[in-house]
This record gives C-alpha cells, structure tokens and sequence, in this order.
C-alpha cells in the first residue's frame, strides 16, 4: 500500500509587477524562499488588446547565467530569441527550457499575430538552479511543442499528464537537465483521480493554475496556490473536485549556497560580481531583434 507525502506549506500566489508585466508570484512566498532546485515560479495571465507591434509587447532583451530560466505555455505562444542565435515560437502546450550557464541574453515576446490581432496569453516561468559545477557550461535552448511531448493518461481517463523532464509511470520527458528533475503538466477534469508516484529523495511541489484539488483526501488547495511536499512517503494522491491545470515539480535537492542579484544566479558574491561585469563587457553575447 503506498504511503502519501504530508503537505508543508499551501501558498497563495500574490501579484507582482515586473516594470509593467503582472504575474503572481507563488515562490519565492509565504515565507518559502527556495524549494531546492526551484528558485522562482511566475504565473501571468494576460490579455492583448491588439494593434500593436511585436517588440512592444512582452520582455525585452535581459541576460541571464547560472541556472534555467523554462517557461511553460498554457494560451497563446512565446517567441524566444537569444544571442546564441535561437529564434523559436512555441505555442499552446509547449515548453521553452533555456540553460543560461555562463551568460545568455534573450527576449520573450507573444507571436507577431497575436500583438497585432490580439487574445489571451497565459504562461509560467520557473526558474531552475543549476549545480555549480554546470552554471559556466555552454548556454543552450530546448523548444518543444505539445505534440513533441508523451502524455500518460490516468486509468479513469479523468487525467492526462504530459511528461517534460525526467521519467514518469515508465514514459521519458525529452527534456535533458543538468541534475534529476521530473516535470509534470498535468489537466483533471472534475472527479478525476489518481496517485503519482514521486522519486524518493526529491523536493517537490505542486501549482494549481485554476480550478480545485484534494490532496490526500485531507486538504483541498483551490487556483492559484502552490503545495509544497515533505520527504515522507512515495506519492501524492490527487483528486479533482473542479476541472483543474496543475503543473507538478520533483527535483533532487543540490544543497549548495544560493546567492542571486536580479537575473544572476551564482553560489557566492564574487561570482555575481563577475557576471555583472562580463554582461557589461559584453562578455553574454548581443541580441538585436528586427
């Protein structure tokens, strides 16, 4: 009989705006300042009204080094550029997973069509450390779009799980990572049900993008909230009491320090420090969009 992760932590996500760009932002919060490997989730749900050029809309040009900044699209698309040359548009069910290692500069923007006709855009971006070792190597970007990812569907036909990264109920995500991550996007429809087997030694959470789910029959999170687990115990048991989207993430603890300074993510000071000056000199590349 398999035994259930205890829940220690529920919290709510609470708006931010990013210089004009809201999201909610459900970690860090709540007290919760990390959930090793995972520094930072921003969930952003926005309307475009249309009429407008592309490079008006969305982030700008920003560099990055020392972890994964991935980003899950749930409406709309994403189109990614970069200074290593990567120019990807991604759309509905499809995730963009860029290692920044030694320094990368990007943009985010909606497709073309969507600033100029307009609609719903609605995306997460997760931040994911990366081990010392790994934060110099070479910045590299993965695009897949939801046809390119398996899924698993629970035995109720209630819960279809589209794996990213790592290994789920023997199906392999086709993303690669630099330590042991499994990424869930999952969609229940109400009285779906279903127990996820999680790896043992993994920290893991849960985000509730919409909807009502009861965990271990014991605590029922509505949207909106993030659940982090304890060690204890070999799964989760999920049951839908709302059609709900949730996205689902284990990773294997690096134990290592964290020091961060705005898109920077290093183990000690001195290496923030360098990667300010290398941004500076241009050291990250140059991204001029058309």
């Amino acid at each position: 009989m398999l035994t259930f992760r205890s829940i220690r932590n529920v919290v709510a996500a609470h708006p931010v705006n990013m210089d004009g760009f809201q999201v909610k932002q459900a970690l860090p919060a709540g007290g919760l300042e990390q959930i090793d490997p995972f520094l930072l989730l921003h969930h952003a749900r926005t309307r475009l009204e249309g009429g407008r050029r592309q490079r008006d809309e969305g982030v700008p040009p920003h560099p990055h080094r020392g972890f994964a900044p991935v980003t899950f699209v749930y409406r709309g698309g994403v189109h990614h550029r970069d200074s290593r040359g990567n120019d990807s548009v991604i759309y509905e069910g499809g995730v963009q997973w860029m290692t920044a290692g030694m320094g990368i500069i990007h943009s985010e923007r909606p497709p073309r069509a969507l600033a100029e006709q307009g609609g719903e855009q609605e995306i997460i971006q997760l931040w994911v450390n990366l081990p010392e070792q790994y934060k110099m190597v070479q910045p590299h970007y993965q695009g897949l779009s939801a046809e390119e990812m398996p899924t698993v569907t629970s035995p109720d036909g209630h819960a279809v799980f589209t794996v990213v990264a790592g290994t789920f109920a023997g199906v392999k995500g086709p993303i690669t990572t630099y330590s042991p991550i499994l990424a869930l996007n999952a969609t229940f429809r109400a009285g779906g049900r279903f127990d996820v087997p999680l790896p043992p030694g993994h920290n893991t959470f849960l985000y509730l993008l919409d909807g009502r789910m009861a965990l271990n029959a014991e605590r029922v999170v509505e949207g909106e909230h993030l659940v982090r687990l304890g060690q204890d115990g070999e799964a989760i048991h999920l049951e839908a009491e709302a059609d709900t989207r949730l996205l689902l993430m284990t990773g294997a603890p690096l134990d290592e320090p964290v020091v961060a300074s705005g898109p920077f993510v290093m183990t000690n000071h001195t290496d923030i420090l360098k990667a300010m000056r290398d941004y500076r000199m241009g050291k990250m590349g140059v991204l001029i969009e058309d």
